[in-house]
């Protein structure tokens, strides 16, 4: 496949998997010389981590983070060699806070695969932990 052959469908795919939280299948989207760019971190660019290794690496941080992460409502294009993911993320901290915030991912393909993830998300304090039933 060619960089310029890639389609939404990729998108759709990529979303899923991230939605499954399967490392593998993320993976198979990425390029060999794949870089991923964080939503947050110390640079202006987030954090960044290139190779596969590296990319490798860090995607599953989030789900450690928060076990039943979810990127919702997802809607993607593409044009050319660059593409867009806008979504919004849910998911709960191990303290029962939670997150829900509007995101983006801008992508760089290259050979029909995913080169560059680089994340946006608002940044929106985390919500209260969601009340508990009281039984009698």
């Amino acid at each position: 496949m060619k960089a310029q052959e890639v389609t939404v469908d990729l998108l759709i795919d990529f979303a899923a998997a991230w939605n499954a939280h399967d490392i593998e299948a993320l993976m198979r989207f990425m390029h060999d010389e794949c870089v991923f760019e964080t939503a947050a971190g110390p640079d202006v660019w987030g954090t960044r981590y290139c190779g596969r290794s590296a990319v490798r690496a860090a995607f599953p941080l989030v789900w450690q983070t928060y076990p039943d992460a979810q990127w919702l409502d997802a809607r993607h294009f593409v044009a050319g060699l660059r593409g867009v993911s806008e979504w919004t993320f849910t998911g709960t901290a191990a303290d029962g806070s939670r997150v829900e915030v509007n995101g983006v991912d801008l992508f760089t393909f290259r050979d029909g695969k995913i080169l560059i993830k680089n994340t946006f998300r608002k940044d929106r304090p985390r919500l209260p932990a969601a009340p508990t039933l009281e039984l009698p």
